[in-house]
């Protein structure tokens, strides 16, 4: 079996699967619960000045029969006394030492605050401290959260004050709520982030009850806006993971966070520069077990690839990632339809005639009506291939020369420079 342990700024943990800052890891017992599922490690629910939370604070997208696709929360952080959650930490790291632990922060914006709670969760024993700079509701409106993370000088500026403050590798937790996902990061390494983790929740309104007109979540007949996360938001976690990932300023660990729900889905972030992931919305949905499925595909999967350790695929997909203008715009690929797959739903041809490029027309063979592609107009968009239902009824084929590539960048620079004025 491969070996699963990595090293995440120092940080040593048995296997790649941490529970996020949420609801899961939210006291001692919880915690504990989930190393004993397997779980190599867990960041603690952000600890704080305690809170009080509303009623309700959740809402969620559904999607025909699958449940949750889609989590929305305006809860806040820890509502439990700070001494509490200290003697929890201290006792659970003594009880599984050999598992990462670390400890999520957020406190006011003051310089001796940020000194007194780093020096608290130094003295538990914890391994890592993560710095909230992400939580997009009812912190931020206070001056915290994303607040922070999205103006750069305050995200290097408090993680300076913690650096100076604890000897403990300083996490730095990043907000999606922003233009470019690359100046935060920046930031937080010029301050002295020994790692950063990414994403934490989107923005969103979940939607409306059209009978009373209440959005959800509704607290005594008003809302408001949430943090979303769950299966929906990984292709947006993934695109900042691997933006960071290619930054040559940034060059830190990075553990990834944003819809991880099954050992696929955290190798796509592993592949893509996460050392380690973290999961929340998936283990409230069924439960800290989902590790072990996590940890049996990981393990399976390297054994196929050859791989012996997790360590040899972390950020191997990195440099497939650029920008459009250095694709190749010779590649060429056309649509073509097995018929002896096909089940005649016609999905393909009115994907194409309505929202591609009308190229699948229909033909007659041997008495029945199938879709055929008209190769000299389709543009291998993968339209008709994605909405097909029948499995292996599509393919997409490559049918150029395969001469040298060409890209936008090849063009744009042989071309005259001029200037135009109005």
């Amino acid at each position: 079996m491969a070996d699963l342990r990595v090293n995440f700024a120092g940080i040593e943990s048995p296997n790649p699967f941490w529970l996020a800052s949420a609801p899961p890891t939210n006291m001692g017992s919880m915690v504990e619960r989930a190393f004993d599922a397997g779980w190599g490690g867990a960041v603690w629910k952000t600890l704080g000045e305690p809170i009080i939370n509303v009623c309700s604070r959740l809402a969620s997208i559904d999607h025909g029969a699958n449940r949750m696709i889609g989590l929305n929360n305006i809860e806040l952080i820890t509502d439990r006394p700070l001494d509490v959650n200290l003697r929890e930490i201290r006792e659970c790291k003594r009880r599984y030492p050999k598992n990462a632990l670390i400890v999520s922060l957020m406190v006011e914006s003051k310089r001796e605050a940020w000194h007194e709670i780093a020096k608290q969760v130094e003295d538990t024993g914890a391994d890592g401290v993560e710095l909230n700079f992400g939580c997009p509701h009812g912190m931020s409106e206070r001056g915290m959260g994303s607040a922070m993370g999205q103006v750069p000088e305050y995200t290097r500026m408090v993680t300076e004050w913690v650096k100076e403050a604890t000897r403990l590798p300083v996490i730095v937790k990043l907000t999606p709520n922003v233009t470019s996902i690359t100046p935060p990061a920046r930031a937080a390494v010029r301050g002295g982030a020994d790692a950063l983790s990414l994403i934490n929740t989107i923005n969103s309104v979940m939607g409306v009850d059209l009978d009373t007109m209440i959005p959800y979540p509704n607290v005594n007949g008003m809302a408001a806006h949430g943090g979303y996360c769950g299966p929906a938001v990984k292709p947006i976690a993934l695109n900042m993971v691997s933006e960071l990932a290619r930054d040559a300023e940034v060059n830190v660990p990075i553990s990834g966070i944003g819809g991880i729900g099954t050992w696929r889905d955290a190798t796509e972030f592993l592949l893509l520069g996460a050392t380690t992931v973290q999961v929340c919305t998936a283990v409230m949905h069924f439960g800290y077990r989902v590790v072990e499925d996590m940890i049996d595909g990981l393990s399976n999967y390297l054994d196929e690839k050859g791989f012996l350790s997790v360590r040899e695929i972390i950020g191997r997909s990195v440099g497939r990632m650029t920008d459009w203008g250095n694709l190749d715009l010779k590649y060429k690929t056309v649509a073509r339809i097995d018929h002896s797959l096909c089940i005649q739903c016609n999905l393909c041809h009115i994907a194409c005639e309505d929202g591609a490029h009308q190229c699948i027309p229909f033909t007659e063979i041997k008495g029945e009506r199938f879709p055929i592609v008209d190769e000299q107009e389709c543009v291998g968009c993968n339209l008709c291939y994605l909405v097909c239902p029948s499995p292996g009824c599509i393919s997409m084929v490559r049918v150029d020369d395969g001469s040298a590539p060409l890209t936008w960048h090849d063009l744009t620079s042989k071309q005259p420079k001029t200037m135009t004025s109005d």
